[in-house]
């Protein structure tokens, strides 16, 4: 019992905590000031301190070091790709044939979707967010419907892999699953694939004015800074390799760890040994989303703490039928991590006798909550913050009202495929 608090005070305290955040998150307005999602979650973190429910230096080791460098070495590369025009030049030529609204959507959707399951949902959320922007002011598009787009995408996509999203490497790693990379893509492949048609007709719905039959002109942006460019190029190249590298390990290797932050860390490399606008890159990281999620990382850790989440996902029946799984999965990573959500998940499945199928629907699930809510995935932080560094933003309620309609259709695909 921390600060001699008897524990339904510590329970009160800290779920009292996220529950403001939570609110803060969906409103951000206190009065007049108007606020920031990283200065909302700061917020939660100091309080948690400052109350007591956790102790600094557990602070301190809650903040996931892995997490903070890959996505340092990733913003990094984003940031180079952008700078240098080398993002918007090789955009050009997967996305040139986009002569209307209707196939840009469906191209930005599938291509975002197919990256993210080889690159990892956050990378291509990094990278993909200044690009989608970018053609929003170009091509007069709203900007909203294309960072759903982003978002939705990323996330969809990233549950067909063991190597998408965090939560399904873990699955992958601990869940007992033979031949993960196999298990996955027959299991989630054609699943996904409807998930992102749905996801085309949901946004076309939702913003049924952006498609008025308007052609659609997409111009090639020039190399601004070759040399730079240049770097960017060894550093996906440096990533593709990499990231074969570790499919390899985990296939015949698995007991051999190849973390993420590697590939991120020596993908950035080049860009801050040898470009010699480093210390311009570095300022432009986006600085205020690494400390969202430090924050994040610590008012998690006290949540967590409290047993509170534990006991009540301990006290549900029939936590092994695949609709039970996506549905708990879906909400209880609203408010938690999903990553120490299918941490938690995952010895209770083993104990009731799970076998594939349960853990590959607990993949699905807590991946696909990504789109329910702005919190239900990290991606859908780094887009926000992106944009809101170029003038956009997406609202809690904005996100809300197109992701909630999806995520049923999306849940509902997944329990009829996976029950077959």
């Amino acid at each position: 019992m921390r600060g001699g608090m008897p524990p339904f005070m510590e329970i009160g305290v800290s779920v009292l905590v996220l529950a403001v955040v939570f609110v803060l998150i969906a409103v951000r307005q206190v009065g007049r000031f108007r606020l920031k999602i990283w200065q909302i979650m700061l917020g939660g973190a100091v309080a948690v301190l400052l109350t007591g429910q956790i102790g600094l230096q557990d602070a301190v080791q809650s903040i996931d070091i892995d997490v903070m460098l890959f996505l340092l070495g990733m913003f990094i590369v984003g940031v180079a790709m952008r700078e240098s025009g080398f993002l918007y030049h090789a955009a050009h030529r997967l996305f040139r044939r986009a002569a209307s609204v209707d196939r840009l959507l469906l191209l930005l959707l599938f291509s975002f979707g197919m990256l993210s399951a080889v690159l990892m949902n956050d990378t291509v959320a990094i990278i993909g967010t200044p690009l989608v922007l970018h053609y929003a002011r170009t091509l007069d598009v709203s900007p909203k419907m294309l960072l759903l787009a982003l978002a939705f995408s990323v996330t969809i996509g990233s549950a067909m892999s063991p190597i998408g999203n965090p939560q399904n490497l873990l699955i992958a790693v601990g869940g007992g699953i033979s031949a993960p990379f196999s298990s996955f893509l027959s299991a989630l492949f054609v699943p996904t694939v409807v998930n992102l048609l749905l996801a085309f007709i949901v946004l076309r719905l939702f913003f049924r004015d952006e498609f008025d039959g308007r052609p659609v002109h997409l111009h090639e942006d020039g190399i601004e800074d070759p040399k730079l460019a240049l770097l960017c190029l060894v550093s996906l190249i440096i990533i593709s390799v990499m990231i074969a590298a570790k499919v390899a390990v985990a296939a015949l290797r698995p007991d051999v760890e190849f973390p993420l932050t590697y590939i991120a860390l020596a993908a950035a490399a080049p860009i801050v040994l040898l470009s010699p606008r480093r210390a311009e890159v570095v300022k432009k990281v986006d600085w205020p989303t690494l400390v969202f999620f430090a924050a994040m990382f610590v008012l998690m850790a006290a949540v967590w703490a409290t047993g509170f989440f534990q006991s009540m996902l301990g006290g549900v029946d029939g936590l092994t039928s695949i609709p039970m799984i996506l549905g708990v999965s879906v909400v209880l990573s609203q408010f938690i991590s999903n990553v120490p959500f299918v941490a938690l998940y995952i010895p209770l499945l083993q104990d009731a006798g799970a076998g594939s199928a349960e853990m590959i629907a607990l993949a699905a699930g807590s991946t696909i909550a990504g789109n329910l809510l702005l919190l239900g995935a990290a991606s859908n932080i780094i887009i926000v913050q992106n944009a809101e560094r170029e003038g956009e933003t997406l609202t809690f309620m904005e996100f809300a009202r197109v992701g909630i309609p999806l995520t049923a259709l999306n849940c509902l695909v997944y329990w009829l495929f996976l029950s077959l």
